[in-house]
């Protein structure tokens, strides 16, 4: 009898494996049936809105490769991809990560939980194990999903790039996927803010909606005309640097320091929600976190890795102003010019021609001759010039182009209307507008004005 109750003792009192935890936090979270709809919604609902948008006759043209959706399968992740960053992850984010702690507070089983597992380290470690692997999950289903929605509905077909160039299937299947790995960062800081506020505010719905507002708040910090240095130290720029995947040659440099800068916010967001976890009182089960303590404990400290951020990159990289200027606009128009007029001269079965021939150059000022080439604005005008074998008269085309503070541009043709007016063209997929139209380009913000 006494060797029995002592093996039961012992058998009480031994603690419970992060692993074994792990996998019981992770039941307990697709128990719920909003994880279960969320589930369900992201590996159903983005193959149905593509395969649906790709055969309507207007397309979101002000969506970065939206205006492709006719022409290749691929675009529409890429899309999806642009609406992920902006609204599905924050969200997804939040239902998942800044509930997580928040639902014990709720329904008050700390105390059963500490009894069970015997130490707050492992079950912080199973609960951010936890909610990490519905985020992939999650994450998996808008890409995957996205992508069989487009393949399906549109086929393998090339991918323009942002500065023109055509990409293979091969090659935009690469950087599709690449490009999906590449938001996994910002995700995670989205993630680890999450994790931060469910143990801070505790019941407090203002921890559930910590990660969307922290995310709204910097996509309007993004939409404004801050220094580079500014704009990069912020972790919802990674959202947008996976564009320069998509020009010859990439544009790595934003967007290596947006996932690196994005790292930083994970691990230090979750190394705050650990610190504080450990620190809280789990005796009180009417325990509301508290608002100064938000502040002062998270709030303070993330703040403090702006600045340092920022001044790290300003120093390393001597990125000043906007990033936007002059020279960088018109080298970035002229060549995706010139790789669009090759595809435009293919489509329209005319002699081929290639960049190095056509030799086009643009010239671009911003409203007037008052006012420096500089910055984000929809006043820029630009003419491009080029070249065609064997004919000495020099082409021109007229661009309107609205610049965004985060480099990237829609050049809108306004003649001559030939080269750049509206017209459909014979394409594998069907008619469709003439490529030299509109379409969109990007700026490397971090690139020199002279290369």
């Amino acid at each position: 009898m006494t060797a029995t109750l002592t093996h039961d003792n012992v058998a009480a009192t031994r603690r419970v494996s992060v692993p074994r935890a792990y996998r019981f936090e992770l039941v307990k979270l697709v128990s719920q049936w909003r994880i279960r709809l969320l589930v369900l919604a992201c590996w159903i609902a983005p193959a149905l809105f593509v395969a649906a948008v790709s055969q309507q006759s207007t397309l979101p043209s002000d969506t970065l490769f939206g205006r492709w959706m006719h022409a290749t399968g691929w675009a529409g992740t890429l899309v999806m991809l642009g609406f992920a960053g902006t609204w599905a992850l924050p969200l997804l984010t939040s239902v998942v990560a800044g509930d997580v702690f928040a639902s014990e507070d709720r329904l008050g089983t700390w105390r059963h939980l500490l009894v069970a597992v015997r130490s707050p380290r492992r079950i912080f470690a199973a609960k951010a194990l936890a909610s990490l692997t519905v985020i992939l999950l999650l994450m998996a289903g808008l890409a995957a999903s996205s992508t069989a929605g487009g393949i399906v509905a549109l086929g393998n077909q090339p991918l323009a790039g942002l500065d023109g160039h055509l990409l293979s299937p091969a090659d935009a299947a690469g950087k599709v996927l690449l490009a999906w790995i590449c938001v996994l960062a910002p995700t995670l800081a989205l993630a680890a803010i999450g994790l931060l506020g469910s143990v801070t505010l505790g019941r407090s719905p203002m921890g559930l909606l910590l990660p969307a507002l922290v995310a709204l708040a910097m996509q309007l910090a993004q939409m404004m005309p801050l220094p580079v240095a500014v704009r990069l130290a912020l972790p919802s720029y990674a959202f947008i640097a996976w564009n320069g995947l998509f020009t010859s040659p990439m544009q790595l440099g934003p967007l290596l320091i947006g996932i690196v800068v994005s790292l930083l916010w994970a691990v230090t967001a979750t190394a705050l929600a650990y610190a504080l976890f450990l620190r809280r009182d789990f005796t009180s089960p009417t325990y509301d976190g508290s608002g100064r303590r938000a502040v002062t404990a998270a709030g303070l400290p993330l703040a403090g890795l702006v600045a340092v951020t920022v001044a790290v990159l300003a120093s390393a990289s001597g990125a000043s102003g906007s990033g936007i200027e002059q020279d960088k606009v018109q080298r970035s128009l002229a060549t995706a010019f010139a790789h669009l007029y090759r595809l435009q001269t293919e489509q329209l079965n005319r002699p081929a021609v290639t960049e190095a021939q056509l030799k086009a150059t643009a010239t671009c000022d911003k409203g007037s001759v008052k006012v420096a080439a500089e910055g984000p604005g929809n006043d820029w005008r630009c003419v491009v010039s080029w070249h065609l074998p064997g004919i000495e008269v020099v082409g021109t085309a007229i661009y309107q182009l609205d610049l965004t503070p985060d480099g990237r541009f829609m050049a809108d043709g306004d003649g001559p209307k030939e080269v750049n007016g509206y017209f459909l063209v014979r394409t594998p997929t069907g008619d469709a507008p003439n490529p030299l139209w509109q379409f969109d380009g990007n700026v490397d913000l971090l690139a020199t004005p002279k290369g």
